[in-house]
């Protein structure tokens, strides 16, 4: 009698777990650096606000300068923040931005504001902002002054996120989502378009 063969369980629920778990740790060093030195966090305070341990942290990431290096990369915020056709890009980035704040408690893309706080570690954070978020914009948008218009589009973000999440102003925070976004919108994708931004005589 042959012995009755059953197939390998799924290992899908383990490695949702870990990418939890790794999504979990970063979301805690980012809550961190938005708040203190890069210097002043320890692993143990990322370990205790993402509820794990610090050895875990140690297995998903190596060590602190492995784990911050990917907490200050914009790389996979600004796949979600560019991530639309150019025509409708500007109302789409002033949504991902809101969104973010509103659902999220905050928006990747405003660690940069935090950049004075970390030294050394700030040039690395302005550098990988420069070349992930607004070069990348750059390459995106056709006509003159293409890199003036992605940084004053980006401005203009930052100023709204700023303004919603950190200063918390009580009317742009008590105004319906997609009512900001009708009001704020034009303003960036003016940057946009070829000749965007430039004054009238």
């Amino acid at each position: 009698m042959s012995a009755v063969s059953t197939p390998p369980t799924a290992p899908a629920p383990a490695r949702r777990d870990a990418e939890a778990t790794k999504a979990a740790i970063l979301k805690a060093a980012r809550h961190l650096l938005a708040r203190h030195a890069h210097a002043d966090i320890t692993l143990k305070a990322v370990a205790e606000r993402a509820g794990v341990s610090p050895p875990l942290i140690l297995k998903y990431f190596g060590n602190k300068d492995a784990l911050f290096a990917r907490v200050m990369s914009f790389e996979s915020d600004a796949d979600a923040l560019l991530d639309a056709h150019l025509d409708e890009l500007g109302r789409h980035m002033v949504r991902h931005v809101l969104v973010s704040q509103s659902r999220q408690g905050a928006d990747p893309l405003l660690r940069i504001v935090f950049a004075p706080l970390h030294g050394e570690q700030g040039d690395i954070l302005r550098a990988n902002f420069r070349t992930q978020v607004t070069e990348r914009l750059t390459a995106r948008l056709t006509g003159p002054d293409a890199g003036l218009r992605a940084e004053l589009a980006v401005a203009n973000l930052l100023g709204l996120g700023v303004m919603y999440g950190i200063a918390r102003g009580t009317r742009v925070r008590g105004t319906a989502l997609e009512e900001i976004v009708d009001r704020y919108a034009p303003a960036v994708q003016a940057h946009l378009a070829p000749g965007g931004g430039t004054p009238r005589p």
